[in-house]
């Protein structure tokens, strides 16, 4: 097993959180979920509820510490072409925020998870995430991108095999990362678990 981390995650009661933090925490790690007060129950025990608005870093940078990786889950619920507003408010704010706020407490790794590209019917969608992407190679942070094709939770018919549970059941058995290699500042794409706990 890899070195225990320090892992900090925001988006941690969706989909793809709740999935990861058991497998982050079965694997040894430990665990801050920035975490919305009414959510505090959803957390798995043994991980640490950090309270903060993920769409304004400053209510929970000063809480990211001691964190090795910062893990950037937040996104809309259920994603359609229906919600390309909700994709720019929520999903494009809160990684710029996370982000930044990585920037703030100097992480040593910092995880966005991205969108395969082309995803077609999903344009907002992928034209966020890139954003995001772009972001995130100009702060010069360490980064991994994992890029499921979409991010949904079936019965949608966007859920594909390469969705969180895999990428989860992926962190469990620990494979090794998959994709390129990163310098500082240039995201590569990974498996999430992988690369949040080594």
């Amino acid at each position: 097993m890899a070195k225990a981390q320090r892992v900090f995650i925001s988006g941690s009661t969706g989909y793809m959180g709740r999935q990861l933090i058991p497998a982050l925490l079965a694997r040894g790690h430990t665990v801050r979920a920035l975490i919305r007060p009414q959510s505090q129950h959803k957390l798995p025990a043994g991980c640490t509820a950090i309270v903060g608005n993920a769409l304004d870093a400053t209510s929970y940078r000063e809480k990211i510490s001691p964190a090795d990786t910062f893990v950037h889950l937040v996104g809309v619920a259920h994603p359609s072409p229906a919600k390309a507003a909700q994709f720019r408010s929520i999903d494009l704010v809160a990684a710029r925020e996370g982000i930044e706020a990585g920037k703030f407490v100097g992480v040593d790794h910092f995880i966005y998870v991205s969108v395969a590209q082309p995803a077609p019917v999903m344009k907002a969608y992928v034209a966020v995430r890139s954003e995001c992407e772009s972001l995130l190679r100009e702060s010069g942070l360490n980064a991994t991108n994992p890029a499921p094709l979409v991010c949904a939770r079936p019965p949608s018919p966007l859920a594909l095999p390469s969705d969180a549970s895999l990428l989860a059941a992926r962190a469990r058995a620990g494979d090794p990362p998959r994709g390129t290699s990163a310098g500082v500042g240039k995201p590569r794409r990974d498996d999430i678990g992988t690369a949040a706990g080594g």
